[in-house]
């Protein structure tokens, strides 16, 4: 292009002298022919100043570049490969905050990654199952066989992603030692995440549950409630919206972080990094069954297992999310 834009310069110089010798008269036919030469030479050399001019622009231009991997590859000359669109349903903290630092990852490799955000637990699920997503990503693993089983969905686990430390925090009180009769403490409904919550309450010596409950605790396992506290049980998303309202909130790391709570500066008890039960409830991306293995779903769990999701994941979220390395 540069090329061609020089020859036009030069031969609309060029046609510009033969026009200036043939349209005079006679007697200033010379002159003009003796002139053509100094024409020419002062056309090349603006051409030549053109050129120069061009050579920095197209400095700037290329310094000035998306720094997107996607963008790298263009300007390498390096085409990338349109390879489809990979939807995905997500809660929108953390979740959808990690989709979005993948996507120019998986942009950069041919894929567009379509996120939508949905504010409850079951939708997520039902729209996978029925074909309209290919995935989801706001669930650890005991609540996906749980669905499956309570549902009749086909759901699997296409890989771990992160865990969140499920935590106790402040309501109108601050230190459980305080508790006392009719105080409420507010706890998600859904049977993993109840049964969650009130083992870390027992951890913490606020009840006592019947002996081998684990996972399937309820509140009519409690044995003993020393304090007679009210446990109130509530859709998770709504949970953190009561916490102006009762003593206590139990709450997933996810809803913790929409209300405005750090882990490790606001829970007043949490699970430990190395406890059995963060490693129970890693985060999953969640697929219908017989899609796991395919290749849009492989490309997105390999993006949000990168480095760079990892490094973001431990600067963003003090403690709350945990990269499942």
């Amino acid at each position: 292009m540069k090329k061609r834009f020089i020859a036009a310069i030069l031969t609309a110089a060029l046609a510009l002298g033969t026009l200036t010798a043939c349209g005079g008269s006679d007697e200033g036919a010379a002159p003009a022919q003796d002139d053509a030469p100094a024409q020419e030479e002062d056309s090349a050399e603006d051409a030549a100043s053109v050129e120069e001019d061009a050579a920095p622009a197209e400095e700037d231009a290329a310094a000035g570049e998306s720094e997107s991997p996607a963008d790298d590859a263009a300007a390498d000359g390096e085409a990338v490969e349109a390879k489809g669109t990979i939807t995905i349903a997500a809660s929108a903290t953390p979740h959808a905050e990690i989709l979005e630092q993948a996507a120019p990852l998986l942009a950069a490799q041919g894929w567009t990654l379509e996120v939508t955000v949905f504010n409850d637990y079951v939708q997520p699920n039902m729209v996978v199952e029925s074909g309209e997503f290919d995935a989801n990503y706001f669930q650890h693993i005991p609540y996906l066989d749980s669905f499956n089983e309570e549902q009749g969905t086909h759901l699997v686990n296409a890989g771990g992603i992160h865990y969140e430390p499920f935590g106790i925090y402040p309501g109108t009180k601050s230190d459980l030692t305080t508790l006392e009769k009719g105080d409420v403490v507010a706890v998600p409904n859904d049977t993993t995440n109840e049964a969650r919550a009130l083992l870390l309450l027992q951890d913490n010596g606020v009840i006592t549950l019947k002996d081998g409950v684990g996972l399937e605790a309820t509140v009519r396992d409690i044995v003993d409630n020393p304090n007679e506290i009210e446990i109130q049980e509530l859709e998770a998303a709504q949970v953190p919206r009561v916490k102006d309202e009762v003593a206590f909130v139990v709450l997933n790391g996810n809803y913790a972080l929409e209300a405005g709570f750090s882990v490790a500066k606001d829970a007043v008890a949490y699970e430990q990094a190395d406890s059995e039960a963060a490693k129970t409830y890693v985060n999953v991306i969640a697929v219908k069954e017989g899609n796991e293995n395919s290749e849009a779903i492989k490309a997105l769990v390999d993006a949000l297992m990168s480095d760079e999701i990892t490094e973001y994941i431990n600067n963003t979220y003090d403690g709350g999310v945990i990269p499942f390395k």
